[in-house]
């Protein structure tokens, strides 16, 4: 059974917040409540890993990751490991050249480098969290003209990047979600999926048809997907390798290197030093 790091009692986020975006220093285990932007917005996590949650399901973003929400669309962050949050709200008129719909990139080294300059030190500026404006002087250090320019190479990185989504969709069937809470509470759990079935009341036919119709997947890859969520999750709170695969499922190391890598596009170990 995974272990699970609660945040300390004394920890508190550090918020720095600016008309254009913001910056969070959150303890591991800090979360958000959910809300809603009027404006769309980009996500970074400098350290640590952040966790997605928004009604279409949930998204990993870990250092080699940028999470993007468009305006209206409610979510919540959760952090694993001390987490350094970067928030960049993006005008509409560059929000209309990406997705209309939540999306997580592979980050370039160009685009992290923007969106650490947009957030860093010289944007350590007060201001009040809004979602309205234009920006104007929210960054002290850039002008204007400047912001605008790194913006625009940061949309145009993001444009030419891969979507690379950590992004576990969740199901609407009854039975499937009560199977979904089943798995993610022993996420070593190996019971077949007739086996689950007689569990939620379903046979092993119908919930193969109800993952393919509303999933896209197979019971396997789902289950995958889940364990492969929870090792993202541990090894950003500083569990190795050995302990995360048998607690995610893998009787060895390997077959929980292959499948990470294979969804991740990196080992666990470089993730974890990432992290």
């Amino acid at each position: 059974m995974p272990v699970r790091r609660q945040a300390r009692p004394d920890a508190a986020a550090t918020s720095l917040t600016w008309p254009s975006g913001g910056r969070h220093l959150w303890p591991s285990g800090g979360s958000s409540e959910t809300r809603a932007h009027a404006r769309g917005h980009l996500v970074y996590a400098a350290k640590g890993v952040l966790v997605l949650h928004t009604e279409s399901g949930t998204s990993i973003v870990p250092a080699n990751r940028v999470a993007w929400t468009p305006a209206g669309f409610p979510h919540r962050h959760r952090a694993h490991g001390d987490t350094d949050m970067r928030i960049v709200f993006l005008p509409p008129s560059l929000a209309r050249l990406v997705p209309e719909r939540p999306a997580v990139f592979c980050v370039s080294g160009l685009a992290r480098e923007v969106l650490l300059a947009l957030t860093g030190p010289r944007g350590d500026g007060s201001g009040s969290a809004g979602d309205g404006g234009d920006g104007a002087g929210a960054v002290p250090g850039y002008g204007r003209a400047a912001r605008e320019r790194l913006l625009r190479v940061l949309v145009e990185e993001l444009r030419e990047a891969d979507e690379r989504p950590l992004h576990l969709p969740h199901p609407r069937d009854d039975r499937l979600r009560a199977i979904e809470r089943i798995l993610s509470r022993t996420p070593a759990d190996s019971t077949t999926l007739a086996g689950l079935g007689r569990q939620v009341g379903a046979s092993a036919r119908t919930l193969s048809r109800l993952l393919r119709d509303e999933l896209g997947m197979t019971f396997y890859e789902w289950r995958t997907q889940l364990r492969v969520h929870h090792a993202l999750v541990l090894l950003a709170e500083g569990h190795d390798t050995t302990h995360t695969a048998h607690a995610c499922g893998w009787a060895n190391p390997s077959g929980f290197i292959a499948a990470f890598t294979d969804l991740v596009g990196t080992t666990p170990g470089r993730y974890r030093t990432g992290a």
